[in-house]
């Protein structure tokens, strides 16, 4: 005889309004902050950033303590449901993101661009992990093991965006010249190795010890060579049975349980669930799978609803209030000297050992410095796995806004100095009618 499981109590009437009232607020402050950035020339994920921090403890809960406690009360369970949402908006976002890798177009611009790519990496990898190491330790969370919290700072400053790169450069009609494709190839190979090396600090994070660490690179190796060799074939398999239906909703559901999927298999491997998802995200767009145009209305779904959601709720966490302490202060412009530092002298040597010209260099470097939603995501994970308190996150989101705002006046002015090479009218040609269509990156008009 069995005994059957007590039913579980219904979610309460007033928690289920409450997290209600709480996606529409955050949803529609984060929509009008970001559509207000993008009219005075901003990325959006500067307003809907900004939206978060608005209704957070920087701004609402000191002028409005009592509203502020109701809408975004302090409950565990309360907080999680809103946390449960922001996790599958921030994998699809992460998935989205592996979505745009074009790995026939890395191994065409794989020889100019690895020497860019190591020094674009390595330079400020190298730096912020110094750097995590010579922050005080009142900085540091208590019982936070140094290692990895050296290594997350690395990987902060680090990481570039491809969306915000292709966005900026498409928005600036510069995707077809060489200096864009080179940009896009470089972010994409810093990106995929950091998304990498967060899991390897999520090992770390978790486990502790050099023997975690080695079994965690170990892990990501099988989890590519996984992807590569048995992912691959059975995801092209599922998007073309999944395309044979009519309409696009059997893709898009196929593509969102791939993903989750994915991510939820590196989070029982004890890495990052993100990892996960932009690897699945890689495998979904090919030549060998389905349109990816009948993936669009995922996309705009992630990129118009979810990111924006996650983004504002990201910008909850943030307590500018902080920066009043010195000691954060200066470690706030050190954070954002190594950054932006560290991507352009990466991008100027890389450039010079491949013999691009001054101007080049520059532009490049500006291309690869913005972070975006990519920095945001970092922090995020840094603060869940506790290497993080909200002081230093505050810290690595306002770094993502700053080097994301950087990137289109440096480009303007770099690219002016930079002539047209024969190959460009070609390429030119064909971004004006991949630019026309319908396409998942200019149809959901993001810069995240």
């Amino acid at each position: 005889m069995t005994l059957a499981l007590a039913p579980l109590p219904p979610l309460p009437a007033h928690q289920a309004l409450v997290f209600l009232l709480q996606v529409v607020v955050l949803l529609t402050a984060a929509l009008a902050m970001g559509a207000l950035a993008r009219r005075m020339g901003m990325p959006a994920i500067v307003g809907e950033l900004t939206a978060g921090v608005v209704l957070g403890p920087s701004l609402l809960g000191h002028l409005a303590p009592a509203f502020s406690d109701w809408l975004l009360p302090k409950q565990a369970g309360q907080a999680h449901m809103l946390d449960a949402l922001g996790l599958i908006g921030v994998l699809l976002l992460v998935g989205a993101t592996g979505s745009h890798i074009d790995i026939q177009f890395m191994r065409r611009r794989g020889p100019s661009a690895l020497a860019v790519f190591a020094c674009g990496l390595i330079i400020p990898l190298g730096l912020g992990i110094a750097l995590g190491y010579a922050l005080p330790d009142s900085l540091v969370p208590d019982g936070a093991d140094r290692t990895a919290f050296a290594l997350l700072l690395g990987v902060a400053m680090g990481v570039s965006a491809v969306p915000v790169l292709a966005k900026t450069l498409t928005d600036m009609n510069l995707l077809h010249r060489d200096i864009g494709q080179l940009a896009m190839a470089t972010c994409v190979a810093d990106d995929t190795i950091a998304w990498c090396l967060l899991s390897v600090v999520a090992a770390l994070a978790t486990t502790g010890g050099l023997g975690a660490g080695l079994v965690a690179v170990l892990s990501v190796a099988g989890v590519v060579l996984a992807a590569w060799l048995v992912g691959r074939p059975l995801v092209r398999v599922g998007m073309r049975l999944a395309a044979r239906s009519h309409g696009n909703a059997a893709p898009v559901a196929f593509a969102v349980l791939a993903i989750l999927l994915g991510a939820a298999a590196t989070q029982a491997l004890k890495l990052e669930a993100v990892f996960g998802a932009f690897v699945v995200g890689i495998l979904l767009v090919g030549p060998h799978t389905a349109d990816p145009k009948r993936l669009a209305p995922l996309w705009t779904v992630v990129y118009g609803v979810l990111a924006p959601l996650y983004l504002a709720t990201a910008g909850l966490r943030i307590d500018l209030t902080a920066l009043a302490d010195p000691v954060v202060a200066l470690a706030a412009v050190a954070a954002l000297v190594v950054a932006v530092g560290g991507k352009f002298s990466g991008a100027y040597l890389g450039g010079t050992l491949i013999r691009l010209p001054r101007w080049e260099r520059l532009a490049l470097g500006a291309g690869i410095n913005a972070r975006g939603v990519v920095e945001v995501v970092v922090a995020g994970v840094g603060l869940s796995l506790g290497l993080l308190n909200t002081t230093l996150y505050t810290i690595i989101v306002l770094v993502a806004i700053a080097t994301s705002l950087m990137a289109p006046p440096l480009l303007r002015l770099a690219m002016k100095h930079v002539d047209h090479s024969a190959d460009e009218e070609v390429r030119r040609q064909i971004h004006d009618i991949w630019r026309t269509s319908d396409s998942p990156v200019t149809s959901g008009d993001r810069d995240t």
